[in-house]
């Protein structure tokens, strides 16, 4: 199975004779590419999140992927690899960049199962969707390990003995004139349930997936240890009636990566198609998730941390309340607000000062955190924007001050995604709630 790593935003175009891939620019089979121009055209007319737009280079027509990563599977099984753009601006290659994004998986809900270790370890030779793949393959070995879990279900035959209950009027019906035979309803002690049906099916699936032979091997051992369970005909009724009963707690991990495979859908948006399954995820939801773990570590004790909170809006029109304000992180100390952060996935370059540079920022960004501000801070306090740490933005820029708001400050801060710290201005201003744990960061 073929197929090319690239990095956020990078285009891709048809690939032609005597063209080498350059910087940010890949060549794709054909009808890979005519693939991907329809995704890019589909979601342009349908409004969906666009993890793909059309572009032009060099006069060729291209598609550029966004801000997403991951794996982007083509219906003929050509794999387009997305990796995070940081790896590139601190000096990494494609293996650190898929160890980074291993490590930054872990922290969204749905990915906790990722053992970091051993997918590190693997991160070197392989793909990131053979590492998805090998994840799913050891989280039901584990399930095997610990044994499949059955279940009573009711079920009708037409047997030689009675068992169970006998259904009269159906075997009136059927055995007037077979009296060795009793239409029965009986409850059968069986492997057959829901959560088995969907490993199963999910393991024929990856099957088809991986390239790799040790995959391949075990997937067929543990597809073995399955064939008395069927495969799941309709797999979104199978995992609406998920009972994880007393003693099932170790299947949760393998059904998290089983939906992901049979849902035919990035975990965070819905992108995807039953002919091209693809795994992508949103940098900036994973950066927002990375931060709001390790920040939270990194807090006193006597202070919490909120995600994404809600509570307030920016207007209120006929009785309602409009536009609400949903800040990334908010810390408080006995539910009293006392700073507000905004994670933003953004290259930013502390050296360009000059003229409409302003270091890469955004006056939106600005905007958004004045608002925020004033409406959960009153206007008195800090805000903080956090951007990766890169080798062009290693320190806090300088305090950022509004004149119409001489208390409210704000913080641009470059957060460590080697260490999994945030680093603090050097003034102290916001020491009395963090601890001092950055003297290792360089």
């Amino acid at each position: 199975m073929s197929g090319t790593t690239i990095y956020e935003f990078d285009a891709l175009v048809v690939a032609a004779p005597g063209v080498s891939d350059t910087v940010g620019l890949h060549s794709v089979p054909p009808q890979v590419f005519v693939w991907l121009e329809s995704q890019a055209l589909q979601m342009t007319e349908v409004g969906k999140t666009a993890w793909l737009r059309l572009s032009q280079r060099r006069g060729r027509r291209a598609v550029q992927v966004t801000s997403f990563v991951g794996v982007i599977r083509a219906p003929n099984g050509y794999q387009i690899e997305v990796l995070p753009k940081v790896a590139k601006a601190i000096g990494g290659g494609d293996v650190e960049a898929r160890t980074l994004l291993i490590e930054m998986l872990r922290c969204l809900g749905g990915f906790r199962h990722i053992k970091t270790e051993s997918a590190k370890l693997v991160a070197t030779r392989m793909p990131l969707l053979e590492i998805f793949i090998g994840e799913f393959l050891n989280a039901v070995e584990h399930v095997v390990k610990r044994g499949l879990r059955s279940d009573y279900s009711l079920q009708q035959d037409n047997l030689f003995a009675l068992r169970g209950k006998l259904q009269i009027a159906t075997h009136l019906r059927r055995n007037i004139c077979r009296r060795d035979r009793f239409f029965s309803e009986f409850d059968e002690f069986s492997p057959d349930r829901p959560e088995n049906r969907l490993l199963h099916t999910a393991l024929l699936r990856i099957l088809v997936w991986t390239n790799s032979q040790p995959h391949q091997q075990l997937a067929r051992e543990l597809c073995f240890v399955f064939a008395e369970v069927p495969t799941s005909k309709h797999p979104c009724a199978d995992f609406q009636r998920i009972r994880l009963d007393r003693g099932m707690a170790h299947y949760a991990g393998a059904l998290a990566w089983a939906r992901l495979i049979l849902e035919d859908e990035t975990p965070l948006t819905g992108v995807g198609s039953h002919s091209a399954p693809s795994l992508l995820f949103p940098m900036e939801a994973v950066f927002e998730a990375f931060v709001a773990k390790h920040l939270a570590k990194q807090l006193k004790q006597e202070f919490t941390i909120r995600t994404q909170a809600r509570s307030l809006s920016l207007v209120r029109h006929l009785e309602k309340d409009w536009f609400h304000l949903i800040p990334d992180l908010l810390v408080q100390k006995s539910k009293v607000n006392l700073l507000v952060l905004d994670t933003k996935w953004k290259l930013i370059d502390e050296k360009k000062t000059k003229g409409s540079e302003k270091y890469g920022l955004s006056q939106g960004d600005f905007y958004q955190l004045h608002a925020y501000g004033q409406n959960y801070l009153d206007g008195n306090g800090n805000i903080v924007l956090i951007y990766p740490k890169t080798d062009t933005f290693n320190k806090p820029l300088p305090v950022f001050e509004f004149p119409k708001s001489p208390q409210l400050r704000l913080w641009v801060l470059p957060f460590c995604l080697k260490y999994k710290q945030l680093l603090l201005p050097p003034c102290g201003s916001l020491d009395k709630v963090f601890l001092n744990t950055q003297s290792r960061i360089d």
